[in-house]
Parts: structure tokens; C-alpha cells; sequence
């Protein structure tokens, strides 16, 4: 299973500095006969690290991180600081390997996992405490819920 990740698989930078591994200004003008993996190809870039756990089934499972702190935008993708890279996660289910035997084996228990599985692009939130839309949309909201409340409340 791991060898799907080969091409993508880079460690973890130490300390995560800013940006260590950003490929921003970094995108190839023409040849599209040679084309990136989808990860590295993205606004939010993002590579794989694996994560080992001997008590889990499976023990090594890829996840992802992101390679930049912000976006990369443009023809020639420099990383754009109005919009934030985020991870995107998938919830799956694990056998986590208990202390206890039964007929000489090991005996496993479902466990629910949130793996992140790549990165988005997402607008960076305004320092305001409220937007200029936020009192339109609570109030929206109020009547959405007044609507659908029964009478008898």
C-alpha cells in the first residue's frame, strides 16, 4: 500500500519551520508531458508522512501535511498570505490491539481515527470580531429556526 506514496513521501521538517518545503514560485511555465503528482500540483500543496503504531492494524498509515503556510496563486504560483492552507481530514476506522489474549491471540477493538488525507485553500479569517454579513446571517438564521419550530413551543 505504501509504495502509492513513493513519489510523494518526504519527511517531516524538523520543527516545522515557515515554509521549509514550499514549492511557492516554483511552477513549470509549458512541458505537459511531464505532470506532478495532484498533491504538488495544488494551491495547498501537501506531501506524506508515515505514522507507525504497533498496537494498530495497519501499523503504518500515510497522512498528509501541508508544505505551505499560505496559497499559491497566479500563473506562477506565489504563495499568496490572504488565504491559509489547511488540512482536510477523513474519519476511518482502525483495530487497536488490546492487552488482552484470547486462544493464544492478540484481541482488537474498533477505534475511529480522524486521518488528514490532504490540504485546502481557504480565505484567511479577518481580524474583526464580526464581519460586515454576520448580523444578516444571524438573522437569517433566527428566522430559519422560528420556521421550523412547532407551534407549541
Amino acid at each position: 500500500m505504501l509504495s502509492a506514496f513513493h513519489h510523494t513521501l518526504q519527511p517531516e521538517p524538523a520543527g516545522r519551520p515557515h515554509n521549509a518545503s514550499c514549492p511557492a514560485g516554483g511552477r513549470p511555465a509549458g512541458d505537459k508531458r511531464f505532470r506532478l503528482p495532484v498533491n504538488l500540483r495544488s494551491a495547498s500543496p501537501w506531501a506524506y508522512r508515515i505514522s507507525y503504531d504497533p498496537t494498530r492494524y495497519p501499523k503504518y498509515i500515510p497522512e498528509a501535511y501541508c508544505l505551505c503556510k499560505g496559497c499559491l496563486m497566479g500563473i506562477f504560483g506565489e504563495e499568496n498570505f490572504h488565504f491559509r492552507s489547511t488540512p482536510v481530514y477523513m474519519p476511518t476506522v482502525i483495530l487497536r490491539r488490546t492487552s488482552s489474549c484470547a486462544g493464544g491471540r492478540y484481541v482488537y477493538t474498533e477505534d475511529y481515527v480522524t486521518i488528514p488525507v490532504g490540504c485546502t485553500c481557504v480565505p484567511e479569517q479577518e481580524k474583526e470580531a464580526e464581519s460586515v454579513n454576520s448580523s444578516i446571517d444571524k438573522q437569517e438564521m433566527k428566522l430559519l429556526v422560528s420556521q421550523n419550530k412547532p407551534s407549541s413551543e
